[in-house]
């Protein structure tokens, strides 16, 4: 039996090796909150701005040459999924807070405060996040920080950091002032989710709908401003804090050769929607149609950016355009790496449904761009009447079945105009982008990226077996895109290999497996077998099947990586215990996969004459 055991990596074989396969890029897949601790430092929150996080960068560099993070938004006190996060301000809970202990912070936050910080964690050392508990610690701990640092800088004109802080205030002014006064605003209304502020004006200030009302606003405005001054700018400090550890991380990563990815979700948190409410489409949300997974869809209710806000008629950026330019700017700043688009379909094909309606077609739901036909989203349609199959319902994929350049052209203005065109002034390319485009594929969506040559992925943990030109099946997938057995939705490759033991469904997989990576083997129905009996092996080859594609980009979640049999995230779930898995503290002593036996393997799959040109590295591998 193959067994994925410990050894030993020697990394410049490791990049020979992955060279040889023709790989580009090898990145670790962990987001923040996930980041390990040292032993006593403990808060309840991973971050890579610690101690900790840096030795994690440290470990992976030789290995890996890019860590792929999750989005890192400031999420909201009763809710924990980073994909609810805001699109401009940071999550505070990433703020390191042993570095305020120390000299370089002037010792703004006492040891003492810290150390209660930690003993308090209910989760110490268990290898998962306590995110109700250090909601509050942290912004307790922050406040006391916040106290000193007025204290000891607030009279000294002179004090480095504190004219740091004002030109960050300055610079950042056009997100961190709406943020900022929203935060005062839920203070004000006992409550940060501000549909249910008691207090009317205050849910429409950034929204006037006449003269009259923008000059009561605008009062309204100094008034929250004036009565909340303090906490205003604690909120901006915490943001500047993060932002000085997050550039210190990220020049650590680059010194180590790890590039940081950041992750982008499609979605809009409550404090955007409340800021930016006057660019989105009235009466619309942002959701998924009706699928295998949910016959009603789903309803996420996010806000969706209004077309007409987001171009001008000539195709320059409107107002929202403009925003959203801006973020991504921002983005590629902070992230050399590049970003992550959770869902590129989201952006170029959306599907939208009414507020108090189910995303369904019945209940008036559609495709933003593509319903020509629909009475009141035609206005928006990019395809037209005699574009659509008409034997097709409004939510299948195929239903727009012929697209002229000009029309593919539109579609793609998001990511011309905005996407790509941000990356360029950050010195990046359209490499730099990496499209979640898994599941639901529009042709009109299929067009842009390829007219665009983006960069989207490939689940091999998601291929259907039954299907011999499946996407994500091996001998399918090509140079251009990036490859995974699983990401933070998906069981772990292990638990995935398990269900599939003897059962129809792994029998199916694994004659797939044999025919792609066994090619010239004599004994192809004994590995069959083996595949079906033995899920270590099993396990092994899937991973392999990654490596041994044409993939130029490889992607693998820490949980495959550090072989741990345990779920980061179960979609439809909230509470606590999601999105709350961490790597252990003590993950050095883990045993991970075996990359030496599976890039030997992935090596010898591509047939006799490729492993005859690289028996060399075979040998060094064994």
């Amino acid at each position: 039996m193959v067994c994925l055991t410990s050894q030993k990596i020697d990394t410049k074989l490791v990049s020979e090796a992955l060279k040889a396969l023709g790989k580009e890029n090898f990145a670790l897949i962990i987001h923040g909150s996930s980041f390990p601790s040292k032993e006593g430092e403990d808060t309840g929150f991973g971050t890579f701005n610690s101690e900790a996080g840096h030795e994690l960068i440290d470990y992976a560099h030789g290995i890996f040459n890019a860590i792929q993070l999750g989005p890192a938004g400031k999420t909201k006190v009763s809710d924990s999924s980073p994909y609810t996060g805001t699109i401009f301000s940071g999550n505070p809970l990433f703020i390191d807070l042993k570095q305020l202990t120390e000299k370089k912070w002037d010792n703004i936050l006492s040891q003492a405060t810290y150390e209660k910080v930690v003993a308090a964690n209910p989760n110490q050392n268990q290898g998962k996040t306590a995110y109700t508990y250090i909601t509050k610690a942290q912004n307790e701990a922050l406040k006391e920080a916040w106290s000193n640092f007025k204290e000891i800088h607030g009279g000294l004109l002179g004090s480095p950091l504190k004219k740091d802080f004002e030109k960050f205030k300055k610079e950042n002014s056009a997100w961190l002032d709406n943020d900022s006064l929203y935060e005062a605003l839920s203070i004000e209304n006992d409550n940060d989710f501000w549909y249910t502020w008691k207090n009317e004006t205050d849910k429409k200030l950034m929204n006037p709908k006449s003269d009259e009302e923008k000059k009561a606003y605008a009062k309204r405005i100094d008034e929250v401003k004036k009565k909340y001054e303090d906490e205003i700018d604690f909120y901006k400090f915490c943001q500047f804090v993060l932002e000085v550890q997050n550039e210190e991380t990220k020049k650590f990563a680059l010194s180590k050769g790890i590039k940081m990815i950041a992750d982008r979700q499609v979605a809009f948190s409550d404090r955007d929607a409340w800021a930016y409410q006057s660019l989105f489409l009235d009466g619309w949300y942002l959701g998924c149609p009706p699928d295998y997974f949910s016959k009603d869809g789903q309803a996420w209710g996010f806000p969706v950016m209004d077309p007409e806000k987001m171009f001008n008629e000539d195709n320059s950026l409107g107002e929202g355009g403009k925003l959203m330019k801006n973020l991504y700017k921002k983005m590629f700043k902070e992230n050399p790496g590049g970003v992550r688009i959770d869902h590129i379909v989201g952006l170029i094909d959306p599907w939208v449904y009414k507020v108090g309606k189910k995303p369904m077609c019945e209940e008036g739901a559609g495709r933003l761009y593509s319903s020509p036909e629909h009475p009141e989203l035609s206005k928006y349609a990019i395809a037209k009447n005699e574009d659509l199959d008409w034997t097709l319902e409004a939510d299948k994929e195929k239903r727009v079945k012929t697209l002229s350049e000009e029309q593919i052209k539109l579609y793609g203005r998001f990511i011309e105009k905005i996407v790509i065109a941000a990356a360029k002034e950050c010195g990046l390319d359209k490499n730099a982008i990496v499209c979640e485009d898994l599941g639901t594929l529009t042709n009109p969506v299929d067009a842009v990226m390829k007219k665009y040559g983006l960069q989207g992925m490939r689940l091999t943990q998601f291929v259907v077996p039954e299907k011999p030109e499946h996407p994500y099946r091996c001998k399918n997938i090509g140079e251009n895109v990036w490859t995974m057995v699983g990401t933070h939705d998906n069981l772990p490759i292990s638990m995935w290999a398990d269900s599939m033991i003897n059962t129809h469904e792994g029998y199916l997989h694994a004659k797939n497996l044999v025919e792609d990576l066994f090619a010239e083997a004599e004994n192809k129905d004994d590995i069959i077998v083996r595949l079906t009996q033995d899920k270590e092996y099993l396990k092994f080859v899937k991973i392999t099947e990654i490596f041994a594609s044409k993939a130029k980009n490889i992607q693998m979640f820490f949980t495959d990586y550090f072989q741990i049999n345990d779920v980061y995230n179960r979609p439809g779930t909230s509470g606590d215990q999601n999105w709350s898995l961490r790597l252990p503290n003590n993950y050095k002593e883990l045993t991970p996969i075996d990359l030496h036996a599976i890039l030997k393997a992935a090596i010898i799959s591509r047939g006799k004459e490729f492993a005859s040109k690289h028996a060399a590295l075979i040998e060094k591998l064994s």
